[in-house]
């Protein structure tokens, strides 16, 4: 294939072969045995203010677009066979038992009394991440989950989720109370106050660096122990990098899901400590 053409010819010199797989681009790309077919996709250029702004599809964006389709087709097929009161079977199957188990095993244990209103929320980034998280398995398309602005936008998608929660049960002064623990002297309020706050930012940052560390880390493992064939030129070393790469492919099977288990069960925790802050 194409990629490994290009492999061969950039590995001594440097690895950006290997970002080039990984990055945003305004491109889709589709290697055929001895040349590539490439898609452009629009970009809109234009000043505001004298500064240059650069405004275009990329092709996480359309790969997004692709996941929240899926999931809007699947839940629409889901909702359906439950109008027309019939079980659900196949992919409806699939789906029920996943949103069982965010409801059941998820959001109710960890939010407690009230845990209705945000498991709308909870729902969505679950499919979301895990329809991304799979999507980017197959050949020829782009991890959205990698991109770190992604995984930022859900992640302060979570954080006023839980801010928003915790204010509305508390009151205003009453959460922000509620971040201190009890019992403290005096002099050492104003330091714990900082702290806590500066913890109330990072939970969100954990989410964040967590989900894109992860999804990142997997392909740049595939495409490295690839890329080591090039690296050492002799086919010998192909049954090895091959074998390990096939496994670290389907360790990624299980990692998609776990990833958006984690993301999912992150922020309904932090979700319940911001409501019921007296536990």
């Amino acid at each position: 294939m194409y990629l490994f053409n290009q492999a061969s010819q950039n590995t001594t010199q440097d690895t950006s072969w290997i970002l080039h797989h990984i990055y945003d681009a305004y491109e889709l790309e589709f290697d055929l045995i001895f040349t590539q077919i490439k898609i452009h996709l629009p970009v809109f250029h234009f000043n505001l203010f004298g500064y240059p702004i650069e405004i275009g599809i990329s092709k996480h964006v359309v790969f997004m677009w692709i996941a929240a389709l899926f999931i809007l087709i699947s839940m629409i097929y889901l909702a359906n066979h439950y109008k027309k009161s019939r079980v659900p079977k196949g992919l409806g199957t699939l789906l029920e038992v996943l949103i069982v188990f965010v409801r059941d095993e998820i959001a109710k244990p960890t939010i407690g009394k009230g845990y209705e209103k945000f498991l709308p929320y909870l729902l969505t980034a679950f499919f979301f991440i895990m329809t991304s998280n799979y999507l980017g398995l197959i050949p020829y398309t782009s991890t959205v989950t990698s991109s770190i602005s992604v995984t930022a936008t859900l992640a302060v998608l979570t954080f006023f989720m839980m801010l928003i929660g915790g204010i509305t049960k508390n009151g205003f002064f009453g959460y922000f109370k509620g971040l201190l623990p009890h019992g403290l002297p005096g002099w050492l309020i104003p330091v714990m106050f900082i702290v806590e706050l500066l913890s109330l930012f990072t939970k969100p940052f954990a989410l964040c660096i967590r989900l894109f560390a992860n999804m990142t880390a997997g392909h740049v493992i595939i495409l490295s122990l690839l890329g080591l064939i090039f690296v050492f030129k002799t086919a010998l070393v192909s049954p090895i990098s091959i074998a390990f790469s096939l496994f670290i492919y389907l360790l990624e099977i299980l990692v998609a899901l776990i990833q958006a288990y984690i993301f999912t069960i992150l922020s309904a925790l932090f979700t319940g400590m911001a409501v019921h802050q007296e536990h």
